[in-house]
């Protein structure tokens, strides 16, 4: 009973969620770029109160910075201090 009853709820969800994936995919992207952007904002010149917190995070984030600069049409890192190509 209780078996049939978690995939009856999951297969609520799914059926209220199938519309919607691309949208929560977009907003997941956009929160990804958010992070990326506060993380490396140091170097696009705006101040950082966590810099010192981040800055472990950066060899981490490196492929994902890739990735969205690839995605924004640059071949290469527009920033001088990340050499991730």
């Amino acid at each position: 009973m209780k078996n049939s009853l978690k995939k009856l709820m999951q297969g609520y969800d799914e059926m209220l969620s199938i519309s919607h994936r691309t949208e929560i995919a977009r907003e997941l992207r956009d929160e990804d770029d958010l992070f990326l952007f506060l993380c490396f904002s140091e170097m696009f010149g705006i101040p950082n109160p966590a810099f010192y917190y981040t800055l472990e995070l950066y060899p981490y984030m490196l492929e994902k910075f890739h990735k969205w600069h690839l995605r924004m049409g640059m071949d290469n890192s527009p920033l001088d201090g990340v050499r991730c190509c």
